[in-house]
């Protein structure tokens, strides 16, 4: 089959000699995302990717985060290399509407490529008409996007960060842009996930002029990609939170509907350069042993963990809010960096990571929050407190200090902090990552890792001791508190504490009676 006959490229005509890609280009969608790029950026689909409209593209079996992108495609005319802002709009041909389909379970292993992820077989769809360059305001061009009818997407070219004629001369000083080559513009905000059965319609109109709807439809594949060969799709809440468009939205879809959603992050490595946090395996904290865990001081489990070579293992220089306060859960990471002005910019707005950890919290976690024990800001204040005790957080551990402590103690969630400060979080500190092994206090905490606090301060227990530092730890109160009561009575301490034979044979006698 030649090219033009081929259904794939009707609109364009013939085979795209390649398809350029924008990161991030409209402010919606980066401040959705919580980072502002200063530049744009780039990653490149095979021509294999497009599809017609009135066309089914496969969600693959064992995946459940594909999600659709309305976008603005441009169509090059003569070949563009070295020009200037002022002259690269001539260079375009024409523009359409264009869908850059992405699969979030396959981003975290592509590491920022896009292959896998975007260059699926109909992942880029265009159409159904084009309009002529030179007929439109390149600034003035609007976007829309309808999921099953409803419009989830409206933006114009006035939002964009980069114009349509920056991106394409700053792409002609790296290589020739040739006749027929696409560039998908990005999508602002509002791009999400959509489920088989679905219809994706993007439309782009300049003034009376428009493409029509470029209309797509989700179906369900059922050949599973093989784990012989490559990488399994794993996904985690990161992934789900950018798929989604928001962690609300990834919360109240629950975990997909995909009836084999593949493996959980945690079972593929993790890259050491990998840009993408996952999430840790974390085993459940049990009822049986969070009641365990309740019972027992951290003073106690403290003692049990040096026992077995652990003594690293201490949150220093936390104390707790409120006098009393008590907790056991699982770790829940948040990462801040040094301030720095520009990364501030990038990342310090929006849904940023710090937003983006207390929207995810689940009920019985800890929020732990790695600040270099820098005090001289806030790391929260009573609204993100307010958020976490909503989502039932068993605690905040934050080694950096509490804006608006009062109100913050108010709340009524466990706060261990290395104390409050006035200062918002923008003088120290830039929020960069979650669901990654941090550095609280002098110690690492893993995601999943157990946490226990209470007036002595905060104790980390690799998950697979738990069990049994718990019980040893009951059992060692259970021979303190006789001890106690021995020497209350008058009991000298030489050959009671600790218990020489003959005390301890009184001891599990009177225990075992």
């Amino acid at each position: 089959m030649n090219d033009i006959a081929d259904p794939r490229f009707a609109v364009l005509g013939e085979r795209p000699g390649k398809i350029v890609a924008v990161h991030l280009a409209y402010a919606s969608r980066a401040d959705q995302r919580g980072r502002r790029p200063a530049a744009p950026s780039y990653f490149f689909k095979p021509s294999s990717s497009l599809a017609p409209s009135g066309v089914e593209i496969e969600r693959p079996a064992g995946t459940e985060l594909l999600a659709f992108e309305g976008e603005i495609a441009l169509v090059i005319g003569e070949p563009a290399r070295w020009v200037t802002p002022d002259a690269a709009w001539s260079h375009v041909a024409s523009l359409t509407a264009a869908n850059d389909f992405g699969l979030y379970d396959l981003r975290a292993n592509d590491k920022g490529s896009n292959v896998r992820t975007k260059g699926g077989d109909g992942y880029t769809p265009l159409g159904p008409a084009l309009l002529d360059a030179r007929d439109v305001d390149p600034a003035d061009l609007r976007l829309r996007t309808w999921v099953d009818g409803d419009l989830v997407q409206d933006d114009s070219t006035a939002g964009l960060i980069f114009p349509l004629a920056q991106i394409v001369a700053d792409l002609s000083q790296h290589f020739t842009l040739e006749t027929g080559d696409v560039i998908l513009t990005g999508t602002p905000a509002g791009s999400s996930v959509v489920t088989p059965g679905q219809v994706v319609e993007v439309q782009v109109d300049a003034g009376p002029l428009s493409t029509g709807k470029l209309r797509t439809t989700v179906a369900q594949g059922d050949r599973p990609f093989d784990p012989a060969i490559g990488s399994l799709p794993a996904v985690d809440d990161t992934q789900r939170t950018e798929a989604w468009g928001s962690a609300a939205a990834a919360a109240a879809a629950g975990t997909g509907d995909a009836t084999d959603a593949g493996r959980s992050a945690a079972d593929e490595p993790v890259p050491a350069d990998s840009p993408v946090p996952l999430t840790a395996a974390a085993p459940s904290l049990s009822p049986e042993l969070r009641d365990k865990l309740s019972r027992v001081p951290v003073a106690a489990l403290s003692g049990q963990l040096r026992k077995r070579g652990l003594n690293d293992v201490t949150i220093d220089g936390v104390h707790p809010l409120t006098p009393g306060s008590r907790f056991v859960g699982t770790a829940r990471t948040l990462r801040f960096v040094p301030h720095r002005e520009d990364l501030f910019a990038l990342h310090g707005g929006g849904q940023n990571a710090q937003k983006r950890a207390f929207d995810a919290v689940e009920e019985g976690e800890v929020i732990v929050i790695e600040a270099r024990g820098e005090t001289g800001s806030g790391t929260l204040g009573d609204i993100l407190a307010i958020r976490a005790h909503a989502r039932k957080a068993a605690a905040i551990v934050t080694d950096g200090g509490v804006r608006d402590a009062e109100a913050v103690a108010a709340v009524g969630i466990p706060v261990f902090t290395a104390g409050p400060h006035p200062a918002v979080l923008g003088r120290r500190h830039v929020p960069w990552e979650t669901d990654v092994a941090v550095g609280c206090g002098g110690t690492t905490v893993e995601p999943g890792d157990i946490l226990v606090g209470d007036g002595d301060g905060v104790i980390v227990i690799p998950p697979a001791l738990a069990d049994e530092v718990a019980d040893a730890a009951l059992a060692q109160e259970q021979e303190d508190a006789w001890i106690a009561r021995q020497v209350a009575s008058g009991r000298p301490l030489e050959g009671l504490f600790p218990m020489n034979a003959a005390w301890r044979a009184r001891f599990d006698g009177e225990r075992n009676a």
